[in-house]
């Protein structure tokens, strides 16, 4: 049984970094709460590398970060980036934001197709964190920017994202923690 079979064990949570209700009004917010999330989770798998972890330790993490970047790449995929479109003159930022998920996706498949014991599984793991920590640097410093001063309505836009994600996280097992 591959990864993307298992449902999440009962303590596969995600670190919580904001109040639901001042993330939910706020599409920057949300999204940044996210990424905060991700952040920990990867360097929570990291420690678990060093002190040379059991696999099922590694692999409950592992689950956790595919299953928390895929939700959060599909809400910014249905929602935000036709938003940002809408709002924004050029497109250069929103069309490299979905390169950078595609190539996520792929990692991700790999992830799940595979097992901690399997040759690679760590570096697969760090290459994402390296590759999410990029994309997560451009949002942030760009793309959230100039979306703001392209005036979009970022509580509306949270509003949809925040039901969506929560319908996501529902679906994948994982609780909402932002």
């Amino acid at each position: 049984m591959t990864a993307a079979k298992k449902s999440p064990p009962k303590s596969a949570k995600a670190p919580s970094h904001a109040s639901k209700g001042a993330a939910a009004n706020d599409a920057i917010k949300l999204l940044t709460a996210d990424h905060a999330a991700v952040k920990a989770l990867f360097k929570q798998y990291d420690k678990l590398v060093k002190a040379e972890a059991s696999d099922d330790e590694k692999q409950e993490i592992a689950h956790t970060i595919c299953q928390m970047v895929t939700v959060h790449a599909q809400i910014e995929e249905e929602i935000f980036y036709p938003a940002a479109r809408e709002v924004l003159d050029e497109q250069d930022l929103v069309d490299e934001a979905d390169i950078e998920h595609a190539s996520a996706k792929d990692l991700i498949e790999q992830i799940q197709a595979s097992d901690p014991s399997d040759d690679h599984f760590d570096a697969k793991i760090k290459v994402l964190g390296e590759y999410i920590d990029h994309h997560v640097q451009e949002e942030q410093n760009e793309l959230f920017k100039e979306v703001k001063k392209a005036g979009l309505d970022t509580a509306a836009v949270g509003e949809e994202l925040a039901a969506r994600k929560e319908e996501l996280m529902a679906a994948t097992g994982l609780e909402t923690s932002v």
